[in-house]
Formats: structure tokens, sequence, C-alpha cells
């Protein structure tokens, strides 16, 4: 496992939004008012003055407590990653018009949705209908086949970051944390980025991550929406994360045909997790109401790979070993980005 040297723990304020005295950007933005203010940062309502057209910007927070050079580093990867996500062409993926920085931050300028987003919906709904749930996963796995083509990784699929649209569609939003291939990234830097309960197991053991970990999430966040509660419920973050890690999500009770699916997209190791394709066909018949197709048997682990975590120790002594991993792992040393479970989480009409 490659050690994380810091995980940050962002909790969510629903006062003090975020005051600029200067409300003008490059010359050509200018900030209105603030949408929502979370562990990332300010969303704000801002006008552009070249275009005439109103938009959304990502006011991004860094943490405190870093180095100048540790700051100018991570702003730099996140500009670098948010023009990566700038260049992604799809419908359910938040069209990013620009990238700022400013006051060594970034600020992230992006298309202005209309909508509602999806943990708000089942906030005020409890549960989805199941075809509704398979509808909206079969249009974020499509939007992530877009991004995941072009070699960029979301890293932070949660409800609270696929936006419905007036029409229901879903569009994916919050691409300032993505990963993209084959260049240096927050994580590489020991620092880990996502939200409790949302963030793949393999991610939080420290290996590199895949399309696969972005599908677990998706995963998590389809279980939420329609069952009601988490996959991995209760307790604060660093409970959620030690389940996350070593706990198989809780069975599913009211997901009808979708209860399979989810439940082998949401194993702990990502070899045992079912294809794209296979997911996009089963999602797609529960869509239609139509029988899924049988789902195979798990992959077999590699040699040497144990689903138990520490593999050969007695109930009481895996349980202390759980807890000292967990809080070795638990380094709390910030503000940036693993949203606090607890927290509501802003309304984010742009991410």
């Amino acid at each position: 496992m490659a050690p994380l040297k810091r995980i940050y723990i962002a909790p969510f304020y629903a006062g003090g939004m975020s005051s600029v005295e200067d409300r003008s950007l490059a010359g050509r933005y200018r900030l209105l008012s603030p949408i929502g203010t979370g562990g990332m940062g300010t969303v704000w309502r801002a006008h552009d003055e070249r275009l005439d057209r109103e938009v959304a910007i990502k006011e991004v927070r860094l943490p405190p407590e870093l180095g100048p050079g540790e700051r100018a580093e991570l702003c730099a990867r996140m500009v670098r990653e948010a023009q990566a996500a700038s260049r992604l062409k799809h419908p359910g993926i938040v069209t990013v018009h620009d990238v700022l920085t400013r006051d060594d931050r970034p600020w992230i300028v992006m298309r202005l949705l209309r909508g509602r987003p999806l943990d708000r919906v089942i906030r005020d709904s409890g549960t989805l209908p199941v075809r509704r749930v398979a509808r909206l996963g079969l249009g974020v796995l499509d939007a992530l086949a877009t991004a995941h083509a072009a070699g960029v990784l979301h890293r932070d699929i949660k409800p609270g970051n696929i936006f419905l649209g007036e029409d229901g569609a879903p569009v994916l939003t919050d691409f300032g944390i993505a990963t993209v291939e084959g260049q240096a990234t927050i994580t590489q830097s020991g620092m880990l980025v996502g939200s409790p309960g949302y963030i793949a197991p393999e991610r939080l053991r420290g290996e590199r991550p895949g399309p696969q970990s972005d599908l677990w999430s998706l995963a998590a966040t389809l279980y939420e929406a329609a069952e009601g509660e988490p996959a991995h419920p209760g307790g604060d973050a660093m409970a959620v994360l030690a389940r996350v890690l070593t706990e198989e999500a809780r069975p599913p009770r009211r997901s009808g045909p979708l209860g399979p699916l989810l439940t082998r997209m949401l194993a702990r190791e990502p070899a045992q997790r079912p294809a794209p394709e296979l997911v996009r066909r089963t999602l797609a018949s529960v869509a239609e109401d139509a029988e899924p197709p049988p789902l195979p048997a798990p992959a077999a682990l590699p040699a040497g790979r144990s689903t138990r975590p520490f593999p050969g120790m007695d109930g009481r002594r895996r349980r202390l070993g759980l807890a000292a991993g967990a809080a070795a792992l638990l380094v709390v040393a910030g503000t940036l980005a693993v949203t606090n479970l607890r927290g509501e989480e802003p309304p984010p009409v742009a991410s």
C-alpha cells in the first residue's frame, strides 16, 4: 500500500459565504452572488461581460496550512486538471468555459445549470423509483465513458455532484479534482481527495485508481438513490472510511432488479466488479422494465489477495487491526477535499 500523507476532511459550512472585495475576474467576469459553499470552496453566480451571459464560477479553497511551494503545486495541478475537463464534450458533463488563477487559487468558470442536485432530490423524496435510478445511472455511465476515453477520472462521483436538469437528465459536475492520465496528480503528492462513503476501497488503500474506481462511486450513488440511505451508513467520516475499507455494502432492500448489480459494483476488489458494458446492459434492461442479463460469477482474486482484511487474525485481533489501520490512515491535517459525510451539501448550480 502506498502511504497517504494526508486526508483532508472539510466540513460544509451552511453560513459564512466567501467574501471577495474585488468582484471582477480577469477583466471579464463579474461575481454576482454566492450560490453555495462547501469544503472545496464557494460557487458564485457570475456574469460574463464579454459574451453577455450568466455563468457559474467555482472559487477553489486551498488548505491554509500548506506552504507556498505546496500551494503553488496544488494550484497548478488543479488548473491542469480543470483544463483537461474543459476538453470533454458531452451533454451529461458540465461545460468548463475557462480556468483562471487569482490570489494563488484556481477559479473555474462553468455553464450555469438550472435544476436540482441529486442529493437534494434524495433528501426530499427519500427514495427514487428503481427505473428512474437505472435511467439516471445510464446517463452518468455514458458521461463517464467519454471522460475515461479521454484519460480523465472524475474521483468524486456522489449525489451532490450529479445535477438533474429541468428535463430530469443528469449532468456530471465538479471535475475540479479529476485525475488526468499521464500527469502528476494531487493523489501522487499524498493527498487523498473525495467524499467519505463514495471513495473506492482501492483508493483508500493507496492503489492506482482506474475507471472501475469511478464506477464504484457511481454504484454508491445509485444505491443511495434507490435505498434512501448510504451503502456504508452511520458514524463520522473516519468510521465510514473504515467501513468502506473493511466491510461489504449493506445488502439492498428496495432496489429490486438493480440490487444484484449494485452489490457486485460495490465489491471491494476492482477485479470482482462487472465490466462497464455489462453494467450498461443491466441498467438499460431495468430502465425498460425488462429482465436484466445474468451476472457472471465474480472473477477469482490474484494469488495472495484476500477479501478479508487482515486474513489469519481472529475476530478480536482483526477489529483491533482495523482500528489501528484506520487511525493510521486518517491523519487529519487540513480543510481541502474529503467532505464531511454529516454536513449538508450546498445547492451546486454548476458545482
